[in-house]
């Protein structure tokens, strides 16, 4: 079984490909932490993916009906803007609208994400006064009540501070142990090591490498697409990765 497939994927601007015949798998179970610098077509692959972009080849996501989709994954994109000075309660509701669930399942499923991103407290607060972190956290929430077996999240963790960064890999990784799959773009390397089950690798719109942490954080990747000198290894506490130095 799979939750997404893309085969020969590939996005233009004018002549200049951002993402060139990229093809990939993702399976029940896997938490994925796509990884890359600044430009290297994260974004944009992810995007393309759900459709939201004009491109060539395929996606199975992208071949979906708008409900279909909406049923099959949650999108959390990189942009956190809450319009309305609504409840978080309310807010994270609106993750239910895909579905035609009673209306304590909808209670329940809101429930758990409120839960799950540590916001119980925070349920009848207006969503607009919180915090920029809070906020980030409420969209996440309302990610997860969606209930999909797919969430793609576009660096979720950014501007968070370490503690609800952690706490929100954590999730992602026992959604996956739950049955789930994840997919999120990621700048902290250290978070992708210790939490990612797989890591896809992008540099200038193509797959450098995909497989296990330890297999796709080498230093010669890392060098190559990061330009950064950097230590990754197996503890008894589980991975440890290190930057050590830029190379110039």
């Amino acid at each position: 079984m799979t939750v997404l497939t893309l085969q020969d994927l590939s996005v233009k601007r004018g002549a200049c490909p951002l993402i060139e015949n990229v093809s990939l798998t993702l399976h029940p179970g896997e938490c994925v932490g796509l990884l890359g610098p600044n430009g290297a077509g994260k974004t944009t692959l992810m995007r393309a993916a759900l459709g939201l972009l004009a491109h060539d080849g395929t996606s199975s996501l992208a071949q979906m009906t708008s409900m279909e989709r909406a049923r099959a994954c949650a999108w959390l994109p990189q942009a956190r803007e809450i319009a309305w000075p609504v409840s978080v309660e309310r807010l994270v509701r609106l993750g239910r609208l895909p579905h035609s669930g009673t209306k304590a399942e909808d209670t329940a499923a809101v429930a758990d994400a409120l839960a799950q991103m540590g916001l119980q407290a925070y349920a009848q607060r207006t969503a607009t006064q919180l915090s920029g972190g809070e906020q980030a956290r409420v969209l996440i929430a309302r990610a997860l009540a969606q209930d999909t077996p797919l969430m793609m999240a576009d660096e979720p963790i950014a501007g968070l501070d370490p503690a609800a960064q952690i706490a929100t890999m954590r999730v992602f990784s026992a959604l996956a142990a739950s049955g789930r799959t994840v997919l999120t773009s990621l700048h902290d390397l250290g978070l992708a090591a210790r939490h990612c089950s797989r890591v896809i690798m992008l540099h200038q719109g193509g797959i450098v490498a995909d497989g296990p942490p330890a297999e796709v954080m080498t230093p010669e990747n890392l060098a190559q697409v990061f330009g950064i000198l950097a230590h990754y290894e197996m503890t008894d506490r589980g991975p440890v990765f290190q930057t050590l130095d830029t190379l110039e």
